[in-house]
């Protein structure tokens, strides 16, 4: 009888030890699931952060670049603006003595064909 009374308590007290340890282990894995949701959320704002920051930078240097850009285009459109003003006055100007050159040699060419000195 009591090697009986022995293998019941040692039945009951395994069965306990059973039970209490399948609690824990289910309220275990059910905490490890909330972590690890809660990991993943974080992860997730984590990486939101990232591409937030990464596309403000390259918003920002995208603008910068582009003005750099628009500036340097308007100072070589005046550059070449003043440089095409200079040549239209060198053109002209050129224009102009020779229509006088011409003119004068017109001029001493009749004066040489009517007898009359050669410069005037």
């Amino acid at each position: 009888m009591n090697s009986n009374r022995i293998a019941r308590l040692l039945m009951v007290t395994a069965l306990t030890g059973g039970m209490t340890l399948g609690v824990g282990f289910a309220q275990t894995a059910g905490q490890d699931m909330k972590n690890a949701g809660h990991e993943t959320k974080d992860a997730a704002v984590d990486a939101g952060h990232g591409t937030a920051q990464g596309t403000s930078k390259a918003y920002h240097s995208t603008k910068r670049h582009t003005k750099a850009a628009a500036h340097k285009t308007a100072r070589g459109t005046e550059t070449a603006a003043d440089k095409t003003g200079d040549a239209a006055k060198t053109v002209g100007h050129d224009t102009k003595a020779a229509a006088k050159e011409t003119g004068r040699r017109t001029q001493n060419a009749g004066d040489a064909l009517a007898g009359k000195p050669e410069k005037h």
